[in-house]
């Protein structure tokens, strides 16, 4: 049998000395909102909620485009939700994480996302005298005019959306990088 002393295990690393302590610049608390990227968080959740309140208000006659305006716009709906409470309960001072470069790759993906998902909107919106065969002897438009009202309104809150995302995401980049 060996003794004790000679074989004994280095005591295990101190895990946050690894860990470097998290890079906000943002405020936490409810002092979030007293900012320009907060106002501008605000704006992309009430903005985005009207967005696929309309595009699910309609009848979706083009269920591929507007499916995808759908899913980019309830996603970046929870995910904004997500980042600013994330801000508003204190947690980006507890997360060890770059929340400066975190916060530009949310806000400039999610830009490029829902820039795309108004460009899906406008072009089912421009399809409005669009006449399609109903039957063999009927042709309708391919929207009605509450449908079309509803989805000029939905591209644009999108672009509107887009708009803010885009105002966030040059917020974020000049505190990343500057």
């Amino acid at each position: 049998m060996m003794p004790s002393g000679s074989l004994s295990m280095p005591p295990p690393p101190n895990p946050a000395a690894y860990f470097p302590p998290p890079r906000v610049t943002l405020p936490s608390g409810l002092e979030i909102l007293r900012t320009y990227s907060g106002a501008f968080i605000f704006l992309e959740i009430l903005f985005g909620a009207i967005v696929w309140i309309l595009v699910a208000s309609t009848q979706v006659p083009l269920p591929l485009l507007q499916g995808w305006v759908m899913f980019v716009a309830v996603t970046a709906w929870f995910l904004s939700i997500v980042f600013l409470c994330v801000f508003l309960f204190g947690y980006a001072n507890r997360i060890a994480v770059n929340w400066n470069q975190t916060d530009f790759l949310f806000h400039g993906a999610t830009f490029v996302f829902y820039f795309g998902a108004f460009l899906l909107q406008a072009a089912t919106t421009s399809l409005h005298h669009l006449p399609y065969r109903l039957n063999s002897t009927t042709y309708v438009t391919f929207l009605g005019d509450h449908e079309y009202n509803i989805s000029v309104a939905a591209s644009i809150f999108a672009f509107a959306t887009a708009v803010c995302y885009g105002f966030s995401t040059a917020l974020a980049l000049r505190r990343w990088k500057l």
